[in-house]
């Protein structure tokens, strides 16, 4: 399961906080049930099953479901999945492209990657930070602001040379985000038994975000 990958590095960023065994179980269960089911279908008694602790365990040390949201799931963004994103995302920056279509590729392949190894973290992130401020702040402020900045880094050279569009670079990013972002969705959360020939998708989706949907013309 992907959460082996990550949950042993995790413990170890937390020990300052003195986690006892039952917290960890309780951890990686509400982190297993929250991204089956997402926050809002999810059950404390649930958790406490999967987790093999009596329900009242969990409210000894949160006091109600939401509170086990952010008391456990954003820790895990603020100090474990987002420097792991961030540095993620520096295997990219690290490289040199001749053009933003190769860093567009790059990117595309890095985040398949990522999503593949983190699964069950990011389906929670995905499901939940629209609808709590306070992880849509944790992401923002602890993810996306560096990451905007080195992208920036690399459109601006190409804008300068004319080989993509005079627009402002968040403007570029943006839909360069939602694009990469909507195919990875749909790929391993909204229709993962579907059968995709994914690298035709990636390529159909490089060729969109470079050229958009307009004709050439005779």
């Amino acid at each position: 399961m992907d959460l082996n990958k990550w949950a042993d590095d995790f413990f170890s960023l937390m020990d300052e906080e003195k986690m006892s065994g039952k917290q960890k179980k309780i951890l990686i269960a509400s982190i297993e049930v929250f991204a089956e089911k997402g926050y809002a279908a999810s059950s404390t008694s649930e958790i406490a099953k999967k987790a093999g602790v009596a329900e009242g365990t969990i409210f000894r040390h949160y006091k109600t479901k939401k509170d086990l949201l952010l008391s456990i799931v954003a820790p895990v963004m603020a100090k474990f999945m987002a420097p792991l994103i961030v540095k993620d995302f520096h295997k990219v920056f690290k490289q040199e492209f001749n053009s933003y279509e190769e860093f567009v590729r790059a990117l595309f392949h890095n985040r398949i990657t990522f999503i593949k190894e983190h699964l069950s973290v990011v389906k929670i992130m995905i499901q939940e930070i629209p609808f709590h401020p306070e992880l849509r702040q944790h992401f923002s402020r602890k993810v996306m602001d560096q990451v905007v900045s080195r992208i920036e880094s690399i459109i601006i050279p190409f804008q300068e040379k004319g080989e993509l569009i005079n627009l402002p670079p968040k403007s570029i990013i943006r839909f360069t985000a939602t694009s990469i972002m909507g195919l990875l969705f749909g790929r391993f959360i909204l229709f993962p038994e579907n059968d995709w020939d994914l690298e035709q998708a990636i390529e159909e989706t490089i060729q969109m975000i470079l050229h958009g949907v307009e004709g050439k013309g005779d």
